[in-house]
């Protein structure tokens, strides 16, 4: 936290309350206060005594001492353009994935393309994952250890990524799908 005398506790309460999805309103009936002391607080018009804060700061519920020693948390990106997205194919399958790093992250996100009669492979896949997918347009062959079929266009899949799998664009235009694989796989 940075000195004391640069802490601002309206700016504080602001996030705190909306980080727990509280309206003021809301924050307010719960601290048993009125709907302008929060304001007047927020806004740094008043300068709340520690027995007033502790009262709001039970209606979220957070402590005085958590309060302040709280992080500010850094603002994550939650948008991405088409033009951010992390090709990690190689050239006949284009597997553009949803944010560059996936360090700790449990969800891998991918805007797949295969050229026509491109596939992943004569070998079998396997990994500890689940995923799935559903294709936008084209036909792809999904082969899910004795399984296979055909998938178009609204046509999904799901399953344990530990069973051998394959994906095969059987068609003579470009496949494309949109897939999600938990742990990330790759």
């Amino acid at each position: 936290m940075s000195n004391s005398a640069d802490f601002n506790v309206g700016a504080r309460l602001s996030a705190v309350r909306k980080m727990n999805h509280l309206s003021q309103r809301e924050l307010a009936k719960r601290a048993g206060v009125t709907n302008g002391t929060i304001s007047l607080i927020e806004q740094n018009r008043v300068s709340p005594s520690v027995s007033s804060l502790r009262k709001v700061l039970k209606g979220i519920p957070i402590s005085i001492s958590d309060f302040f020693s709280l992080e500010e948390a850094p603002r994550q990106q939650v948008f991405f353009g088409a033009n951010e997205l992390l090709e990690i194919g190689d050239g006949r399958i284009s597997y553009r994935q949803v944010r560059r790093d996936l360090i700790g992250r449990t969800l891998q996100i991918l805007h797949e393309r295969y050229a026509p009669g491109s596939d992943t492979g004569r070998a079998m896949l396997r990994h500890q994952s689940e995923e799935g997918g559903i294709v936008i347009r084209g036909k792809l062959e999904v082969t899910i250890g004795d399984q296979r079929r055909v998938l178009g266009p609204g046509d999904a899949y799901y399953f344990d990524s530990r069973l051998p799998h394959r994906f095969r664009n059987i068609g003579e235009e470009e496949c494309e799908l949109v897939s999600a694989c938990t742990p990330p796989s790759f």
